[in-house]
């Protein structure tokens, strides 16, 4: 009876019919597709290349709509969809996905705004900028102050009058000084008013130096600056998505309402255009199409939110899902992979 293993393994059905060609479905999403007259690169085309051939599997790629990759492998017109398919539990449900080979998160789109005249001058209403402003006037003020209690009484030409003319004449002593203009109309005489402009000479170093560098960092902010810093401003904004996206399910499961875009081109071009302030999706994704294809007209905040696993959907239960993650973990491991990414995507 030791035959009937043997027999088993001979008439057994194979994974797939391998002398056939399969269809993968595909859709262009930079840089995991990229389509260019007629021809497919990129980093989740090299993934299936390199599993293609690791199982000998005979394939077309067929270029279809986000939707249509899941439909198409519920219903078995298409034997896997690769591109940057996000996993989430809704699609699991529909379809078995691989073995993650990407972690990422979503990003933010908006508007690049170059600094200009007229940011400059905004710049100088900015809170940040009036705090800072604020801050340097109570100082001014504290030293001023203190050098008049001590000039009141023996340095009453150039301290003395009222307390408010003294003051200000104390005020405008630890102006001059801390910017080390120093007219020579208003100095300490008394020995305590010169401890007091001593200490405030050295201190005044450190304090100019620290107030040019807020106001520089308040101008700079404010004039790069939108209404968007991060996923925390959402709600208060016009926010877009690509359609049937991961990153629209989040914005209604976060109860953000948004646009929805039938493409990333159109996204980001409304995002440029200023038709919206800000346009969710995955980061890397963002980032490459404002680098090649919107620089100058819409930049990506740094960082990222909610992470994104990037998987090829396979039918449920599919038997050519275990021999698939086998060669996707093995080649995930190399330096060879390290180097397709880095290619891509940069360091």
């Amino acid at each position: 009876m030791r035959w009937i293993p043997l027999l088993v393994l001979l008439f057994a059905p194979p994974l797939a019919a391998q002398d056939d060609e399969v269809v993968v479905g595909i859709r262009s999403v930079a840089p995991f597709v990229i389509s260019e007259n007629g021809e497919y690169t990129g980093i989740t085309v090299e993934l299936w290349d390199h599993i293609a051939r690791e199982l000998e599997i005979e394939y077309r790629f067929e270029e279809r709509e986000l939707e249509e990759l899941f439909t198409g492998v519920e219903d078995g017109s298409l034997f896997a969809s690769a591109a940057a398919l996000t996993i989430t539990s809704d699609r699991e449900a529909r379809v078995d996905f691989s073995h993650p080979f990407y972690v990422t998160g979503l990003g933010i789109a908006v508007e690049h705004r170059p600094a200009g005249l007229l940011q400059a001058v905004l710049g100088l209403f900015s809170p940040d900028f009036l705090w800072v402003s604020l801050l340097l006037m109570g100082l001014l003020l504290f030293w001023g102050l203190l050098v008049w209690i001590f000039e009141r009484a023996e340095n009453r030409e150039e301290f003395g009058g009222t307390p408010m003319e003294g003051i200000g004449a104390g005020f405008w002593w630890a102006a001059v000084t801390m910017t080390t203009v120093g007219y020579g109309d208003k100095s300490p005489r008394t020995t305590g008013g010169r401890v007091v402009g001593f200490i405030w000479m050295f201190t005044a170093i450190i304090v100019i130096s620290f107030f040019t560098a807020s106001i520089a960092s308040s101008l700079t902010v404010t004039q790069l600056d939108s209404r968007v810093s991060g996923p925390q401003d959402l709600p208060h904004v016009s926010v877009g998505g690509l359609a049937n996206s991961a990153a629209v399910a989040w914005l209604e499961d976060e109860g953000i309402r948004a646009g929805t875009f039938p493409t990333l081109d159109e996204g980001l071009r409304a995002v440029g255009d200023g038709e919206i302030d800000a346009f969710v999706h995955d980061a890397p994704i963002l980032r490459y199409l404002s680098r090649e294809a919107f620089r100058g007209e819409v930049r990506v905040l740094p960082g990222t939110f909610v992470e994104q696993y990037y998987g090829i959907a396979l039918p449920l239960d599919s038997e050519w899902r275990g021999p698939m993650n086998q060669v996707l973990l093995d080649l995930l491991a190399s330096d060879e992979w390290e180097d397709r990414l880095r290619a891509y995507l940069g360091d």
